[in-house]
């Protein structure tokens, strides 16, 4: 059994290969009467669409999402929501030479360990193809949580490529999209762009980090244990396509701290709210959140598909070299910006949901001061 959908209550699943005629979603759970248009969950999947510019792949395509059910007069009826992206782009013949061979680093193999057999155009169900589909469910989730919860703000930016991260004490929010990078420190986005054209002369590829700060989210949502809301949401981000790596908070920085550095301080401020001294928690603890920004970050690997020759085999077992020609990205985390979003605003959609399920409306614990 293949398992293709996430999500508790508010559930999504995903269908559709990066070569065949067309790629699309399903989201089952969502609220009626939440407004949903075509033209709003078009502006996320522009922000992700490839060939706006040479840094990423030039595969062409509209991306433009028809909803086919779950929407009448410009509302969500509470069925189920489907969502329709044609391909329009698809080139199998430059992935002609590999049918018989494993891209090393791809997903080839795995495949036909399972299943017996693997689209080899662009890797079937494995390409980021796919992401697509999700970009487009993420718009309908920040329409739930722009209904349930207005406060909620989602922002995803790049803070390294290679060897070359961000320094924070240049960071701008302002900058995040002036940049094809989604990058926001403005003294290092021109070195990237030459660090990245150097990588795609050379028929290589990069690895990146991304990070999601989701601000605004109510304190007391997730639950203990099963269903943590950092848990669901590094279960999210595991499911994008290249991402190694998952992130809370300072992540794999709690290693080099002491318990009173990485503890975040809490006070109580004159109009009785609480306010903390830091945020090395990420905004989550003990699976539920603290009202502080989220802060999820997420390590994304290489592009397999380079021009650099690797040593393989055939499905004869015959030792090989293998090429990937076509259009690819030199970093996979540009476009993964936008895929990242729409994970976080599903994740944050659903724990909302079973929150107003066991609790009800969000409540306000604020503090009398004297």
């Amino acid at each position: 059994m293949s398992i293709n959908t996430i999500g508790r209550l508010l559930k999504l699943g995903t269908w559709g290969e990066s070569h065949g005629p067309a790629i699309g979603a399903t989201l089952d759970g969502c609220p009626p009467g939440i407004e949903i248009k075509e033209s709003m969950l078009q502006h996320w999947l522009d922000r992700r669409k490839p060939g706006q510019n040479k840094y990423t792949t030039q595969r062409r395509e509209e991306d433009k999402v028809e909803i086919l059910s779950g929407v009448f007069d410009g509302k969500t009826t509470g069925t189920p929501i489907q969502m329709l992206i044609w391909n329009k782009d698809q080139r199998s013949r430059d992935y002609t030479e590999i049918r018989e061979k494993f891209r090393p680093g791809h997903a080839d193999l795995t495949y036909w360990h399972k299943y017996g057999n693997r689209d080899y155009r662009g890797g079937g169900r494995s390409s980021a193809r796919e992401t697509a589909a999700r970009v487009a469910a993420g718009g309908v989730a920040r329409a739930i949580l722009q209904d349930i919860a207005p406060s909620i703000r989602i922002t995803g930016y790049m803070t390294q490529i290679g060897e070359m991260p961000i320094n924070r004490k240049n960071f701008d929010d302002k900058e995040i999209e002036k940049n094809p990078f989604w990058c926001p420190d403005a003294s290092i986005k021109e070195k990237w762009a030459d660090y990245i054209m150097d990588i795609r002369k050379i028929g290589d590829s990069i690895g990146s980090m991304v990070e999601v700060r989701a601000s605004g989210v109510p304190p007391g949502i997730g639950s203990p244990l099963y269903a943590k809301l950092d848990s669901e949401l590094a279960a999210a981000m595991m499911t994008i396509n290249a991402v190694k790596s998952v992130e809370i908070g300072d992540g794999v920085g709690v290693v080099s701290l002491k318990g009173s550095e990485n503890s975040d301080d809490i006070r109580l401020v004159e109009n009785g709210t609480i306010e903390f001294d830091s945020n090395h928690s990420g905004g989550i603890l003990g699976g539920i959140s603290t009202g502080q920004d989220v802060i999820v970050r997420i390590a994304i690997k290489p592009a397999s598909s380079i021009l650099i020759p690797k040593k393989s085999i055939t499905i004869e077992g015959v030792p090989t070299e293998v090429v990937t020609k076509g259009r690819h990205d030199p970093c996979v985390g540009i476009r993964a910006v936008p895929v990242a979003e729409a994970m976080v605003a599903l994740a944050l959609a659903d724990q909302l949901l079973i929150h107003r399920g066991q609790i009800g409306e969000i409540r306000d614990y604020s503090f009398t001061v004297d």
